[in-house]
């Protein structure tokens, strides 16, 4: 392995399932090690992950880095969102922590929109309506559910703080993930003590934000992980805020990315306000805009489909009338919190190839619906549509994207797009530089690109009618059974 040309920087993806950290030169972008460990994620009616799991797997992550972990000269964590972490006066969880795609609060995220001024009121002060996977709704559900929980809690985190303030010993946060809370207000850009007292929720218990490139801390000495003591520590970010910075996204330029969840998003100049709920007005980690879109079901609701039939993920039939709502999670864009998956128009001559092509244009549809929310009216409708996440590498995705939004679609090459960012953003603190500008001067947007094909129009028009007719079904879903 040859020398790196410059110094080493960390970037590290703390995600549903796993955490991978990857060392990166600074100078030229080039990996030089990398690590990943899992954690668990429980089932059942909520889904929890225990905070120590994620230090624990970070931990083996930069173990298995080996000494370049050490030499780095700069870290930044970047996580999953909107995780409630809370912990006690030692800083230690209170009970495990309530995760994104955890819908037990869809009751307290319709009360809260009620209660404080509607959709519009909620949109224009923090950029988005209350959903199930807000942490201003969860917190919510903890304090109806479990009160001697919250009396317990004396500081609120999300996952990439929890891991931030491990390094560091300081409690920070930035405006990426800050903006998913619900409890920041994007137009001042501050906590909202409003949003907080209604909920019961003291500001002196949340992280103080951090600055686009602010250093959040040094790493301390007392803790067992294979970093010098005074490494810096970059503000990390969400893991969606994270990926833009790895792709050096420049407004306008859209994205879809296919994982656990699957999102759609760009970055926009304009502050994002839509009272529909459909776009989450999130802030990007730079200082711009991030709006963005996000359904519950995706790569793993395929896959589980696939396993139902006893067919390889790859292995889709074209040729169907057959339609299928992979809500298997419930859902989130549609709003639909009690969906369980529908199938409709099965036939004698249905192939289970043709059923699991259906599920994958089910979850597409529910993507592609969002993208022109989510993009400027000013946007380019020919640009080509960056794919990202675990599904992007399949055929099989790739085809069905291509089918259903007619733009050319760009596989970038790099790989561990939320570590590359935060790996950006960790250089452009030794640098000076935009972490944007850092990522596209080491090129991770490039690959191929699938030219354009016709938009199968008549394959989204039979979806959409299937949801608008089932709407009713799928609102009442399985609750109370």
């Amino acid at each position: 392995m040859s020398a790196a040309e410059g110094p080493l920087v960390v970037g590290v993806d703390s995600s549903t399932q796993s955490t991978k950290a990857l060392v990166v030169d600074a100078a030229t972008g080039r990996v030089v090690a990398s690590g990943q460990a899992p954690h668990s994620v429980s089932s059942g009616a909520g889904r929890e992950s225990d905070p120590r799991q994620w230090w624990d797997a970070l931990c083996e992550a930069l173990s298995q880095c080996g000494d370049a972990a050490h030499e780095a000269a700069a870290v930044s964590v970047g996580g999953q969102q909107h995780g409630l972490v809370t912990l006690d006066d030692r800083g230690e969880p209170v009970r495990p922590a309530l995760l994104w795609n955890d819908v037990r609060s869809a009751p307290q995220a319709r009360r809260l929109t009620e209660e404080l001024g509607g959709a519009k009121f909620w949109a224009e002060r923090t950029g988005s309506v209350p959903a199930a996977s807000f942490t201003v709704t969860k917190w919510a559900w903890l304090a109806e559910h479990e009160p001697e929980a919250v009396s317990a809690t004396k500081a609120v985190r999300l996952p990439h703080d929890y891991l931030t303030e491990r390094l560091t010993g300081q409690g920070t946060t930035d405006r990426g993930d800050a903006s998913g809370t619900g409890w920041w207000a994007s137009g001042t850009q501050a906590y909202d003590e409003e949003i907080l007292a209604h909920v019961g929720l003291d500001p002196a218990l949340l992280p103080r934000v951090v600055r686009p490139g602010e250093v959040a801390g040094t790493v301390r000495d007392s803790h067992d992980l294979p970093f010098s003591k005074g490494t810096l520590v970059a503000p990390g970010t969400g893991d969606n805020a994270a990926a833009a910075l790895g792709l050096g996204l420049r407004p306008g330029m859209p994205v879809m990315s296919l994982g656990t969840s699957g999102t759609v998003y760009a970055v926009s100049r304009r502050r994002p306000a839509d009272p529909s709920g459909t776009v989450a007005g999130f802030a990007d980690a730079r200082g711009d805009w991030l709006p963005l879109a996000c359904t519950l079901n995706c790569t793993l609701a395929v896959d589980r489909v696939a396993t139902l039939l006893g067919l390889d993920r790859e292995a889709v039939e074209p040729g169907t009338a057959v339609t299928l709502l992979p809500y298997l999670d419930g859902e989130r864009t549609p709003n639909l919190p009690n969906a369980s998956g529908l199938l409709h128009g099965l036939r004698h001559d249905t192939t289970a190839g043709q059923l699991l092509q259906a599920a994958y244009d089910g979850a597409v549809h529910s993507l592609l619906g969002a993208l022109d929310l989510v993009l400027d009216e000013d946007a380019d409708p020919s640009a080509p549509l960056l794919l990202i996440g675990g599904g992007a590498r399949g055929t099989a995705w790739q085809e069905t994207v291509r089918r259903l939004s007619g733009r050319p679609v760009q596989v970038p090459e790099a790989k561990e797009l939320v570590a590359l960012g935060a790996a950006a953003q960790a250089a452009g603190l030794l640098t000076g530089e935009d972490p944007a500008a850092v990522a596209r001067r080491w090129d991770t947007a490039a690959g191929p690109v699938l030219d354009a094909v016709e938009r199968d129009e008549e394959t989204l028009t039979r979806i959409a009618g299937v949801l608008s007719d089932a709407a009713p079904l799928l609102e009442r879903g399985t609750a109370g059974s």
